[in-house]
């Protein structure tokens, strides 16, 4: 009789539920692993232990976390605009846009988890060359491959403070975009090409971000990588 019930309770349907919930949880931790070994070996910056964390935590995000691999499409603007805010302090929804579109490699109006990751790498962790180009696309409004004086017009004035004493801000701001220009515009021709954009930089780096803040911090990208990597490694 006890053998009986030991039988039927192992045949219950929680059990059984267990059973599957623990066999699928095994599958997707393979599965996360094999993802995480083939991107590993194409993307820059992030070993295979630290893209299985971010794989997770993509999911987490799309609140996914039991099946972790089925994720339609991914992050869609608003989403990512909410992790930009929450995670890295933007609150620039021109700058925040275009943070979007340059991750948004393939332009489906979606971030996939190889996006996600990509992305991030240079984000968190690029080297002056890759930050350079991603400003520049974060910057480049309409996809041109130029800076235009009326892109930067609206980049700078939300990232401007206004003082309320100041009698006529636009003249300041046109003064501002003016003085960028002639400081960034290398060949002259009125707009700021990638060419432009990256011997600028490349002689002065505090002009990387000159148009607004578009690169996490470092109490940013330490609170990231305590958030996402070693909270997760000591689980």
């Amino acid at each position: 009789m006890v053998t009986e019930c030991k039988q039927r309770s192992c045949d219950s349907p929680v059990s059984q539920l267990l059973k599957k919930t623990s066999e699928m949880s095994a599958m997707n931790r393979k599965l996360i692993q094999t993802l995480a070994e083939t991107l590993s070996k194409e993307v820059e910056h992030f070993n295979k232990t630290e893209i299985e964390c971010l794989i997770r935590e993509f999911n987490e995000l799309l609140g996914e976390p039991a099946l972790p691999v089925r994720a339609a499409h991914g992050l869609d603007r608003g989403a990512f605009r909410t992790i930009l805010h929450n995670m890295f302090g933007m609150t620039d929804d021109m700058i925040m846009d275009g943070v979007f579109r340059t991750f948004d490699k393939d332009k489906d109006g979606f971030i996939s988890m190889r996006e996600w990751i990509e992305g991030l790498s240079v984000f968190l962790r690029g080297t002056l060359g890759e930050k350079i180009k991603y400003c520049f696309d974060v910057y480049d409004l309409n996809g041109d491959r130029y800076i235009s004086r009326e892109e930067i017009i609206p980049m700078l004035k939300n990232s401007l403070i206004r003082q309320p004493t100041e009698e006529d801000p636009d003249e300041g701001l046109k003064d501002l975009v003016e003085i960028t220009l002639k400081k960034m515009d290398q060949d002259h021709d009125g707009r700021i090409s990638f060419e432009d954009f990256e011997k600028a930089v490349r002689e002065e780096n505090l002009l990387l971000e000159a148009f607004g803040t578009c690169l996490p911090d470092m109490t940013s990208i330490e609170a990231f990588d305590q958030n996402v990597f070693q909270k997760q490694l000591e689980q």
